[in-house]
């Protein structure tokens, strides 16, 4: 079972993967929309997959990213 420190943690390198993959979005609006999906889970007993289930959340809310020019 993970530990809220341990699923902090996995936000935190959510919020760096999601940053690299949406560059054209502001760093603030990544933080508060992982922070708000997490949120939803606050009341979920079963724990292990909610890091998971926080990024895929976001990914589709945040929606492709646009590829960067070369």
């Amino acid at each position: 079972m993970a530990s809220r420190a341990d699923e902090l943690h996995q936000l935190d390198i959510i919020i760096e993967r999601l940053a690299g993959a949406h560059a054209g979005t502001p760093r603030e609006h990544i933080v508060a929309t992982v922070h708000a999906a997490y949120a939803r889970f606050d009341a979920s007993p079963v724990r292990d997959f909610v890091p998971m289930l926080v990024e895929r959340a976001v990914r589709r809310q945040l929606g492709s990213p646009v590829a960067q020019a070369s």
